[in-house]
Parts: structure tokens; sequence; C-alpha cells
């Protein structure tokens, strides 16, 4: 501490702006630890949701898809009738 020694106005300036520098730096210091603390926090979070929103995503992801066309009804005549075999004779000359 020069203010000590030197007795002098301008030596106590500068010895408070060092103290006060210090302060300043130890509160910074400190803030940093607790945002680093809380970032740490907030990625353990994102990795927990990270999962969850994969799963989310994997069980919407179907209804993306385009639906199936339904079925056509076949156009024209058609016969309700059990069907009838027919047979072929050949005639031997």
């Amino acid at each position: 501490m020069a203010a000590n020694v030197l007795n002098s106005e301008r030596a106590i300036r500068m010895s408070v702006f060092i103290v006060r520098a210090f302060i300043k730096m130890r509160e910074q210091l400190l803030s940093r630890a607790e945002l680093e603390s809380r970032l740490a926090q907030i990625e353990n979070i994102l990795l927990s949701h990270d999962g969850q929103i994969r799963d989310l995503y994997e069980k919407i992801q179907p209804l993306f898809l385009p639906l199936p066309e339904p079925p056509r009804r076949r156009i024209g005549f058609t016969a309700r009738e059990k069907p009838v075999k027919y047979s072929v004779r050949r005639c031997h000359k």
C-alpha cells in the first residue's frame, strides 16, 4: 500500500483505486462461477429435453406422411350371381 508509505493525496487515491479494482475482479469471478453453474444446469435440462423431443418427433412423423388413397369403386356393370361352370365338349370326327 503506497498510501501508508507516501502519505500523499495521489497515493491514497491510487490505493483506493486498486482496492476497488480487486473488489470488482472478485465480483466478476463469483458471477462467472454462478453463470457457469447455471449454464451447466441448463445444458443438463436441454439434454434431457433433447431425448423427449426426439421421442415426440418419432411419434408425430407418421402424421406428416401422405394418406393412402381410398379404394376406388369399379366403373361398369357387375353381375351378382354365382358363377356357372362351363364345360367344353370336343367333337371327334
